[in-house]
């Protein structure tokens, strides 16, 4: 097993009988006792997985390593159990420090007896953790329905400051890292026949080293540029819980710098898939929009060259992890992680096809609706997981250097500051066509030339484009925007009646009626792009 397999292996629940004990059985049994622990513990609740014990107790939770032996693993002695439980401290307490508590020894004490933190000689080493409830979890969250746009923004900063602060590791070959994992799932699925025809297997070979090579020199300069980072490297939904109001990325790999120093597109890339696989494309979407707004960089437009592959790689980890698990399970439980692999095969076969790229543009004066539209149809178009949207209301925010929803005054919209915006979103436009990704450029256009400006990009890339100009009566337009609060836009009532007064020319854009609501609006706006 290499550096393919490890991140997902590691959290794949096992039943405690199929796992060999070994020397630990003592401290074990003695972890999973609740007269272990203070007089408050009256259960202790255990989790198992493949490197790992977890007990439950009380406030707090306990973890040890596995006294296990792998070939990109090895914790089969107590020093090398008790450096990795202080490396996972370490590492973890980065995005986690109110959840990492300290490092203690499992003691035998001079009456024979064994203790958590006493004075005698160290039989193992514990990760003591402080305990949150299971429901936190944003795999629970999200199966409970309460992943919504707020909760998507949040996770995308947590993901983004945790980027911007790990390691970088310039001297890394971006390309040659993927193409190992490549080779891995390769030899994988051509193994199990009975699962994944020859014939598939092999076009999954071959669409994948088409994106590699397409995505290889991105990846190249990507590395070079310090992209390639010590990230999570298992970051999906059930590492992630909400404490306090926040998402907080745990239980990084810490096993092994060098299966965790990989590209933070690929880092993110494993979050996006899990939320696709469980139905989440819009939460995937806003996730993706907002981490490019956070983090704010040019190379990371373009890096999204490597999306389909990075996403089919992830995809094609989870199918090979769940083959490998069958042969831990008698024939008649396998049938529903039979079906569970070809999902994941599915899913990583059609991240590789290819989805040609295209520009939707969506204009109209303000409080016609234009942002709400172009985040409900960013999902929809494009290759996984949608378009990125570009917001001139974000992009004039992100120049002045403030906070989105932080007021600015008439001097920011000034002829040159408006100019200096639709720069912006035209360069963030031709580098995301550039790289494959459809893009749903969301802007007031009120003149001829900025509007022509939009269908120019389009064309200079050779995608198709599209133009939606929105309407809705002045009364309705004064009600909406005198009724926004936290949000980015500043547009006013004085602010619609100036674009009123302004004539912006023969508008060749499909006109949209969005005077109602904003399902109608949607409706009629793919409808209308449905005929184009």
């Amino acid at each position: 097993m290499t550096l393919a397999t490890k991140a997902t292996t590691m959290n794949a629940p096992l039943q405690p009988s199929k796992i060999a004990r070994g020397g630990q059985a003592e401290a074990i049994a003695h972890l999973s006792d609740p007269a272990s622990y203070d007089a408050s513990v009256d259960k202790v609740v255990r989790i198992d997985t493949h490197s790992a014990i977890v007990f439950l107790a009380g406030d707090c939770a306990y973890k040890i390593k596995r006294a296990v032996k792998f070939d990109y693993l090895d914790f089969s002695s107590l020093a090398r159990r008790r450096r990795m439980c202080l490396r996972e401290l370490e590492l973890n307490r980065r995005a986690a420090p109110k959840i990492y508590k300290d490092v203690v020894a499992l003691t035998r004490e001079t009456d024979g007896q064994l203790k958590i933190g006493g004075r005698g000689r160290a039989i193992e080493w514990i990760v003591r953790m402080h305990r949150f409830d299971q429901n936190a979890l944003l795999s629970n969250i999200a199966q409970a329905g309460g992943l919504d746009s707020a909760m998507c923004k949040l996770l995308a900063e947590a993901v983004a400051k945790f980027h911007d602060k790990a390691g970088k590791f310039p001297s890394v070959d971006g390309p040659g890292r993927m193409a190992a994992v490549l080779a891995e799932l390769g030899e994988a699925f051509s193994s199990v026949p009975e699962l994944i025809s020859g014939k598939r297997s092999h076009e999954f070979v071959q669409l994948a080293q088409q994106r590699l090579n397409e995505a290889g020199e991105e990846l190249a300069l990507r590395a070079a540029a310090g992209d390639v980072r010590r990230c999570h490297g298992d970051l999906h939904l059930n590492n992630i819980v909400l404490l306090s109001g926040q998402p907080m990325l745990f239980d990084a790999i810490d096993f092994s710098d060098e299966f965790a120093t990989i590209d933070t597109l690929y880092d993110l890339a494993f979050l996006l898939m899990d939320l696709e696989q469980n139905g989440l494309r819009q939460q995937a979407n806003i996730l993706l929009n907002h981490y490019l707004f956070k983090r704010d960089l040019d190379r990371d437009l373009s890096g999204l060259s490597a999306m389909p592959l990075f996403l089919s790689c992830r995809a094609g980890i989870r199918a090979m992890v769940t083959i490998q698990r069958l042969h831990q399970l008698e024939p008649a439980e396998r049938e529903p992680l039979v079906q569970q692999a070809t999902q994941y095969f599915d899913r990583c076969f059609s991240y590789l096809t290819h989805q040609p790229a295209g520009l939707i543009a969506v204009g109209g004066l303000s409080g016609t609706g234009k942002s709400t539209l172009a985040a409900a149809l960013a999902p929809r178009f494009g290759a996984a997981p949608g378009a990125v949207h570009l917001r001139s209301d974000l992009e004039r925010k992100a120049l002045f250097g403030v906070a989105e929803t932080c007021r600015l005054g008439a001097s920011h919209y000034s002829q040159e500051a408006n100019k200096q915006v639709y720069a912006r979103l035209s360069k963030k436009a031709e580098l995301l066509l550039k790289a494959g990704r459809t893009v749903i450029l969301d802007a007031v256009n009120l003149t001829r030339h900025d509007r022509q400006a939009a269908e120019q990009i389009a064309e200079r890339h050779g995608a198709k484009f599209q133009g939606l100009w929105l309407t809705a009566p002045s009364a309705e337009l004064h009600r909406r925007v005198d009724a926004r609060t936290a949000d980015a836009s500043d547009a006013n009532s004085q602010v619609v009646d100036a674009q009123i007064a302004q004539d912006t020319g023969v508008v060749s854009w499909t006109a949209i009626d969005a005077g109602g609501d904003a399902t109608q609006t949607i409706a009629a706006a793919l409808n209308a792009l449905a005929r184009g």
